[in-house]
C-alpha cells in the first residue's frame, strides 16, 4: 500500500493519505512503517500548464516544455525546473517548479528518512473534468483543478481563474478511485532529470566545483540584473506617483489634500456620475433604446437619488412598449413597467429603469 506523503507549506504539519477498500484514510506526521512513499507538492509551490508536446524523445519533449515554460515565467529558466508527464491524451501535462525548491523538499523528506517514488502536485490527484472544474480537501488545504489547470483552492485567485464558475466537489468515492490511481501511475512525476531518483550514484567533486563557480556567476549576473530592474522599477514608480499627485491635484476641488489620488478621484466620479451607473450611462441607454423603435416617443425623464430613471412613454401601439422593456433589459437593465393606458390613438405610461 502506497502512501501518499504531503509535503508541509510554511507552518504546517506533515500529513498523509492512502486508500484502502474504496476509502481514504488520512493523518497527521510521518507514517511510522516502511510503505512506499509519494511526496506530494503543495498546490502553490508548482504551475501547471498543458501542451502538445513533439515526443519523439523525452529530451526533445523536455527541451520544447522549457521552452514554453520559460516564455510564461517571470522567473530566469536556469532557476526553474521543468517536469513533462503523460496522462494519455495530446496535451502533455507541464509543471514547473523552482530548482531550489526541489532542492529544499528532497532535503526535508531525505532528514525524515525518506527517498520517494515520485513527487507529484496536488493537483494531479484529481481527475481531469472534460469541461468545467473540481475540487477537493487534499491534505488540509482546498485544491481546485480544470481541463488544463491546476492550482490552490483560494477566494479571489479561484473566481479569476474559473471566470466566476464554481468547481464541483468530488465526492470521497470518485475521489479515492482518483487517489488510487494516481499512486499507481502518477501522471506527472516531478522527480526528473537532475532529481530523478537513483540507486546509485558518485561525486565528481571536480564538476561539483565548476557547477558551483557557474551557478555563483550565474546568479551574480542575475542579481546585477534584478538590481538595475528594481532601480529603475523604484525610478519610475516614483515618477509616476508624483505625476499622479499633480494630476489628482488639478482634478480635486480646490484646497483638497491629496492623500490618495486612485481613492479621492473615484470619490468625485462617483459623486459626479450619480448612482448606479450613474445619469449619463442609464440615460443614453434608454435614448438608445427609444431610438431604436419606430413609433416611440419619450414623454418625460425624471433620475432619481438611488439610481432608478423614471421615464414616461408614449406609443402608437401597446406591443412597442413591451419592446422598449426588452430593449432596456438586454442592455443590462432592470425595469418596472406601470399601467399603460389607451387614449386617443395612442398608449401612454411609465417605466422605472434600475442598474442591476
Amino acid at each position: 500500500m502506497t502512501t501518499l506523503l504531503f509535503l508541509p507549506s510554511g507552518d504546517a504539519e506533515w500529513r498523509w493519505m492512502r486508500v484502502a477498500d474504496a476509502r481514504v484514510e488520512e493523518g497527521l506526521g510521518i507514517p511510522a512503517d516502511d510503505a512506499p512513499v509519494i511526496a506530494i507538492a503543495p498546490a502553490e509551490a508548482v504551475t501547471l500548464h498543458w501542451a502538445e508536446l513533439p515526443m519523439r524523445s523525452t529530451a526533445q519533449g523536455i527541451a520544447a516544455a522549457r521552452i514554453l515554460a520559460g516564455e510564461a515565467s517571470a522567473s530566469p529558466l536556469a532557476e526553474l525546473h521543468v517536469a513533462v508527464g503523460d496522462e494519455g491524451s495530446a496535451e502533455r501535462p507541464i509543471g514547473v517548479v523552482g530548482a531550489a525548491t526541489m532542492h529544499s523538499w528532497l532535503t526535508m523528506l531525505a532528514s525524515a528518512g525518506i527517498d520517494p517514488l515520485a513527487i507529484v502536485p496536488a493537483p494531479m490527484l484529481l481527475p481531469r473534468p472534460e469541461q468545467g472544474y473540481v475540487r477537493a480537501e487534499l491534505g488540509g488545504s482546498g485544491v481546485v483543478r480544470g481541463s488544463s489547470s491546476g492550482f490552490a483552492d483560494e477566494d479571489r485567485l479561484t473566481e479569476l481563474v474559473t471566470h466566476g464558475i464554481a468547481p464541483e466537489t468530488l465526492d470521497r468515492t470518485t475521489l479515492a478511485a482518483s487517489v488510487a490511481r494516481v499512486a499507481d501511475a502518477p501522471g506527472l512525476d516531478l522527480r526528473q532529470g537532475p532529481f530523478a531518483r537513483r540507486k546509485r550514484f558518485a561525486i565528481d567533486w571536480a564538476l561539483v566545483r565548476r557547477l558551483v563557480w557557474l551557478s555563483v556567476a550565474v546568479l551574480s549576473v542575475t542579481l546585477a540584473i534584478d538590481l538595475v530592474k528594481i532601480a529603475r522599477y523604484d525610478f519610475g514608480a516614483d515618477a509616476l506617483q508624483a505625476r499622479a499627485d499633480a494630476l489628482a491635484g488639478q482634478s480635486l476641488p480646490r484646497g483638497e489634500t491629496v492623500t490618495d489620488p486612485a481613492r479621492q478621484l473615484d470619490e468625485r466620479l462617483a459623486r459626479v456620475r450619480g448612482p448606479g451607473q450613474g445619469f449619463s450611462a442609464t440615460t443614453a441607454a434608454v435614448f438608445a433604446a427609444v431610438r431604436g423603435l419606430p413609433g416611440v416617443d419619450l414623454t418625460a425623464l425624471d433620475f432619481q437619488a438611488n439610481g432608478d430613471v423614471r421615464i414616461g412613454v408614449a406609443t402608437d401601439r401597446e406591443s412597442a412598449a413591451t419592446d422598449l422593456k426588452r430593449a432596456l433589459e438586454a442592455a443590462g437593465f432592470t425595469v418596472r413597467a406601470g399601467v399603460f393606458q389607451s387614449n386617443a390613438g395612442r398608449v401612454t405610461g411609465e417605466m422605472t429603469v434600475s442598474p442591476r
